[in-house]
């Protein structure tokens, strides 16, 4: 399923038991022909399925959480390694939602960060940065950012109905047109909301029904996950996930999974402010990414320098790689001409629990607690758990 590498990395194995084998494997349980290839991920045919990603309730966290999550832990518990999977990389919510939406790596539909540049002639404002949450600047159309179609608009070709249900704030949205286009939208802020539109959904067979949970992954930013609030959360989406199970037919098969996993930044040598130490803007254009896996964007020429230099510096507390090495080691995906240059021209992966802060670029971000964009096992792995 997956590999490790020498720091302890989890390398995804695309086409295997990724997030993007999630809504392929789907099809082939309704009985359709999407026209993907086959995945590795084999579910039980079902006249409809609901599909519910809870952002940033890694694997691990729920075997971690016992106590608080007993429904999901059982579940886990007995799904053993069939309940394992894993998302893509950088493990962070807009690249792994459009991977599920697509039934792509990232290296394919091309959303590869939280932040990620914009290179020439793909849009406005060129060598800027698009934030792919916040979906800024203005006039960047989806739709050409990540042209492919999405699982939603091949399953509703092949007869499936589909639909997603999410906040109401984030109907239309450039991440939502990127990753669920083709599905009707269903706007839904509270639970009993989303029970029942997931309820309702699955009364159509064949269907697929996407259901989206954000409360945890917020919580876990602003208190992390070794916190009272964060574990009061866990308790509230385990019971969620039992009231759906309840309330769906016997026949309708639901899936829990995640867009990563998360760890806590909070002792100062966690906490690397890249603006302090000496030489690390040295030859960099441009910073991307997130505080667990930056894109470094370079000044022509410098890329083999500013690697070296980030390498020295950091030592055990990152991996720092050439883009064209972090390519060939599979972190990707195939990926495509356009997307290259949206990679950093170094791509710098945090190990253990350090965040790699901007308090210049990215101040908002030093006040986090809980992060996620790394491959270590506890941002990497994601349940698929069947019930």
């Amino acid at each position: 399923m997956t590999s490790s590498d020498a720091a302890g990395l989890l390398v995804p194995s695309y086409g295997s038991r990724t997030l993007a084998d999630v809504l392929p494997a789907v099809g082939a349980a309704l009985g359709v022909d999407a026209g993907y290839p086959p995945v590795e991920l084999a579910l039980p045919d079902a006249p409809a399925y609901v599909v519910l990603l809870v952002d940033g309730m890694g694997a691990e966290l729920i075997r971690s959480h016992r106590d608080h999550a007993p429904y999901l832990h059982a579940m886990l518990t007995r799904a053993g390694d069939d309940g394992l999977g894993t998302c893509g990389v950088p493990s962070t919510t807009a690249t792994s939602l459009t991977s599920l939406g697509t039934g792509l790596p990232p290296g394919a539909h091309g959303v590869v960060g939280f932040t990620s540049r914009i290179p020439e002639g793909q849009g406005p404002k060129p060598g800027t940065l698009l934030n792919a949450l916040q979906w800024n600047p203005d006039k960047l159309e989806p739709e050409r950012w990540q042209p492919h179609e999405t699982a939603f608009d091949r399953l509703g070709r092949a007869g499936v109905v589909t639909s997603v249900v999410s906040k109401r704030e984030y109907a239309g949205s450039g991440l939502t047109r990127s990753a669920q286009r083709g599905a009707s939208y269903v706007g839904a802020d509270h639970v009993g909301e989303r029970v029942a539109a997931a309820v309702a959904g699955s009364s159509y067979s064949p269907s697929l029904t996407y259901v989206y949970d954000n409360e945890l992954d917020w919580t876990g930013h602003r208190f992390g996950v070794d916190s009272p609030a964060w574990r009061q959360q866990l308790i509230s989406i385990d019971a969620q996930v039992e009231q759906l199970r309840e309330a769906l037919p016997p026949a309708v098969r639901l899936l829990v999974t995640a867009d990563h996993g998360m760890v806590d930044a909070t002792g100062p040598e966690d906490r690397v402010d890249v603006d302090e130490v000496e030489g690390l803007r040295d030859g960099v254009a441009l910073l991307g990414g997130e505080a667990r896996l930056r894109h470094v964007y370079v000044a022509p020429g410098a890329a083999e320098d500013v690697r070296e230099t980030w390498a020295a510096q950091l030592g055990h507390r990152a991996t720092v790689l050439l883009r064209e090495d972090a390519v060939a080691r599979g972190w990707f995906g195939a990926v495509e001409d356009r997307v290259l240059p949206r990679l950093g021209d170094v791509v710098v992966a945090a190990t253990g629990s350090v965040g790699l802060f901007s308090s210049v670029d990215f101040s908002y971000e030093t006040r986090l607690v809980g992060l996620h964009g790394s491959l270590t096992p506890t941002e990497m792995r994601v349940p698929l758990l069947l019930d």
